[in-house]
């Protein structure tokens, strides 16, 4: 920092953890052009300030980097997000259906109302999902999509009538449309394993304008900032297109707008036609190209068609055709020669293995030396094949969707099975480059506190224990994989992911302190002020002032702008407020109700008739 230079920013009174192990923590720091130029005491920074510094005191509260996901589909989701009910966080049917039957009521024609992914009937305290007949009772006339996870998608008669789907329309290939004993079609459709059948029928649905498509975007990034998320690798998807459906994402970047740092990856878009994209791709964009706030990172993570092994644990895992080899080598030949890093969905051992025999192929003509290529997901990879990654230089972005399968994955493979699904403390064992994500917004939440939870307690949603001590990480180990171990995956390492001197200036300011809370309530952090580049990107509560406003969501039936994104749980601290008001801690004395174990249930409290019966009375009330 130059002599005339100040800082812009000086945060105060914080516990700082760095991850910065020469200088693990701090109490406060200072920031200047969008890096940070001071971290330590509040004495030794404050001698930075000039007249003109912003100095804003956290109260004491805990404060980390910004958190990446090294996994999202977020330039896809941005376009989607306002037009989209979202079930994330939702722990009752019943208020999943109240919210669905008040968003019928206020979505015109000809608009669905969507709920796409992020969500599992196991969060749900019915532990089922919808009926049928239950979506076309509070929706007669208003098409409803429901897609659950890669398995399935929910179809409403409305929606059916919309798409076209009668008794004459054939089963896609990999998927299945349900039908009645008539042989109509009931609604249900199935990924068998095959998911195009579930995002083509998505695809049908309206589209919102590019003005709205923008504002959409701005939420969306505002949501995940609320998280305490500054940054994102975007993994591409299905139905997105290159560069069409980037046009929005980088009008905002040209004005200025982007508050996620983005860093995407190019997702091959017709079968057959895989190295021909490539090829005119590896042409026109070059890996790094851009700068801090949106940039090219490299191909994936669909490579090729014939690669892909889709996660849907209620059926058999597929096999990979026998041209998968033959068709990925040429793709990955081309990658390699010209130093484009890759990523590979693998969810299958059995796919790693044969992907890495095409790696190592190539590698003996094109060295991979110092190319950061990876795979995602490889929720079964063995010990043998993670070394093959390591003696290639590879890494694996794991993210928490057994978060929201685990149940599915012990059923059809038992719970021994599914103590290392991903068995991610061993891969760090083992020196391979490991990060975290989600895969948001179609299949997990985008929530990075859910993936926290999951990776620190070994529960799923639902609140099954699927992992032993074994395979489950210490908090720090679980933030370092959410921030500085995924600059690898982005090629970024040292430019940011730690609160250190000449990093770029990102972090969050945490509603609670992920180091202390009890492992179940990680799940329920999130951002009271989030800072990009030196700058305050989403305040909340005493913090709210220092965020710049946004336009509200647009269309003005938007569900984000009656419910917003994930859904919080109900707080501990309402039930024991409202406990202590009704006086009997241990049991009521008028009906012997032992009130303390009923606000511990997980009985939905916004509908009063199951709500009193979970009480047993109401005399708290009195």
């Amino acid at each position: 920092m130059s002599a005339q230079s100040v800082p812009d920013l000086i945060l105060v009174n914080g516990r700082f953890s760095t991850l910065d192990r020469a200088n693990p923590q701090a109490d406060a720091v200072a920031m200047q052009d969008g890096r940070f130029v001071g971290v330590g005491t509040r004495d030794d920074v404050m001698k930075l300030a000039g007249p003109r510094t912003q100095v804003i005191d956290l109260n004491g509260r805990r404060v980390i980097p910004g958190l990446i996901d090294s996994h999202m589909h977020i330039i896809r989701g941005g376009l989607n997000y306002n037009m989209e009910l979202r079930w994330d966080g939702v722990r009752s049917l019943a208020d999943a259906m109240r919210m669905l039957k008040d968003q019928v009521a206020r979505t015109p024609a000809p608009q669905w109302v969507r709920v796409v992914g992020g969500f599992t009937e196991h969060q749900f305290a019915e532990k089922r999902l919808p009926t049928i007949d239950e979506l076309n009772a509070v929706a007669p006339d208003t098409p409803v999509f429901i897609l659950h996870l890669y398995d399935r998608a929910m179809l409403n008669g409305a929606a059916l009538r919309t798409v076209g789907y009668t008794k004459d329309t054939p089963n896609p290939p990999g998927g299945e449309i349900v039908r009645d004993a008539h042989g109509n079609p009931t609604g249900l459709l199935l990924a068998k394993p095959n998911a195009t059948i579930l995002y083509a029928t998505l695809a049908k649905g309206p589209k919102l304008p590019p003005e709205y498509q923008m504002n959409s975007t701005r939420h969306f990034m505002r949501e995940v900032n609320r998280l305490g998320v500054t940054g994102v690798i975007d993994a591409g998807g299905g139905y997105q297109n290159y560069p069409d459906d980037y046009t929005i994402i980088e009008q905002l970047h040209a004005a200025g707008q982007l508050t996620v740092r983005l860093a995407y990856n190019l997702f091959t878009q017709k079968p057959k036609e895989e190295l021909n994209d490539f090829k005119t791709w590896t042409t026109s964009v070059q890996p790094g190209q851009g700068d801090d706030l949106y940039r090219h990172n490299g191909a994936g993570e669909m490579l090729v068609y014939s690669a892909a092994d889709f996660e849907d644990f209620r059926v058999e895992r597929p096999d990979m055709p026998p041209s998968m080899e033959g068709d990925l080598e040429p793709v990955i030949r081309l990658l390699a020669e010209k130093r484009w890093p890759w990523r590979l969905h693998a969810t299958y051992d059995e796919t790693i293995t044969r992907a890495l025999d095409v790696f190592e192929k190539v590698n003996r003509d094109v060295p991979f030396d110092g190319l950061n290529w990876f795979f995602d997901h490889a929720e079964t990879i063995s010990d043998r094949n993670i070394d093959r990654i390591a003696a290639l230089g590879g890494g694996i972005a794991v993210q928490h969707r057994m978060a929201y399968q685990g149940e599915y994955f012990i059923e059809r493979y038992g719970a021994r099975a599914a103590e290392a699904t991903p068995p991610v403390k061993r891969m760090l064992e083992k020196g391979v480059k490991v990060g975290a994500g989600t895969d948001a917004t179609r299949v997990a939440s985008y929530n990075p506190w859910v993936a926290l939870y999951w990776l620190t307690t070994g529960k799923t949603v639902g609140g099954t224990s699927i992992y032993p001590q074994a395979n489950v990480l210490d908090r720090e180990t679980a933030l370092r994989l959410w921030t500085e171990s995924n600059t690898w995956f982005s090629s970024e390492v040292g430019k940011k992911g730690q609160i250190k001197v000449g990093q770029l200036a990102d972090l969050a300011v945490l509603s609670a302190d992920y180091f202390a809370v009890p492992g179940d309530e990680i799940q329920d952090i999130t951002s009271v002020m989030t800072v990009l580049g030196g700058k305050v990107v989403y305040g909340d509560g005493e913090f709210g002032g220092h965020a710049p406003e946004i336009p509200p969501p647009m269309p003005d039936w938007a569900p984000v702008r009656h419910y917003g994104g994930y859904q919080p749980r109900a707080q501990a601290s309402t039930r024991a407020a409202l406990k202590t008001m009704c006086g009997c801690a241990r049991s009521c004395g008028v009906h012997g109700h032992a009130h303390a174990r009923a606000w511990g249930s997980s009985t939905p409290v916004s509908d009063e008739k199951t709500f009193w019966g979970a009480l047993g009375c109401s005399c708290w009330a009195f």
